[in-house]
């Protein structure tokens, strides 16, 4: 099955990058991003687009400007996350037919975010508005539009997220933290996988 769970990899670095986004794919996660406040983030987001960019999604997280959009498809990414609404970046991002998926906390950059051609929204940070946040936005978004919930939601949550309306999540320290190695990695991504599965609407 295609699970929409985008693996967070912040302060990954480059020596370790293939070999732990070869243990998610592996735990059937295939959607990875790099933020680029992580050390010399494009040279992981290249090794890795270069060794599974036709078995998985591979880009950039804390994507704050135009610039950073070219340097990540420079290397071959091909995912664009950002903390924050900047139609620019999500311009950009289409325009180098590249997915894009802007950070959101009220409806006003919902609709801005989805009007400048975002392909989904990340709900962030999560915790902030919880599943009953997200309830009450989900109420006047499109029915077809993508929402992912990204800090604040996990395995130990997913089925509140899922009726709340989400359609995905973004894990980052549930699934890696700096220091991790691919062995914890695999452990940590099974069992976010187990949930995910379980939780999800059948």
């Amino acid at each position: 099955m295609s699970r929409n769970i985008v693996a967070i990899l912040r302060g990954v670095e480059p020596n370790q990058a293939v070999e732990i986004a070869g243990v998610l794919i592996e735990a059937g996660i295939t959607k990875i991003e790099v933020p680029l406040n992580s050390p010399k983030p494009l040279k992981s987001i290249g090794a890795m687009a270069s060794e599974f960019g036709e078995v998985a999604l591979i880009g950039a997280g804390t994507v704050l400007t135009v610039q950073d959009v070219a340097d990540v498809k420079s290397v071959g990414g091909k995912l664009i996350v950002s903390p924050n609404t900047n139609v620019d970046v999500i311009r950009a991002a289409k325009l180098a037919d590249m997915l894009c998926y802007p950070g959101v906390m009220t409806p006003t950059e919902c609709f801005a975010a989805l009007d400048a051609g975002a392909d989904g929204i990340k709900l962030f940070p999560g915790s902030l508005l919880g599943p009953e946040g997200l309830k009450a936005i989900r109420a006047v978004l499109p029915k077809d539009t993508e929402v992912l919930a990204v800090g604040g939601a996990g395995p130990d949550n997913f089925d509140s997220w899922f009726a709340a309306g989400a359609s995905g999540f973004g894990i980052g320290s549930a699934i890696y933290k700096p220091g991790d190695t691919a062995k914890i990695v695999s452990e940590k991504a099974k069992i976010i996988v187990e949930s995910y599965d379980r939780s999800s609407p059948k």
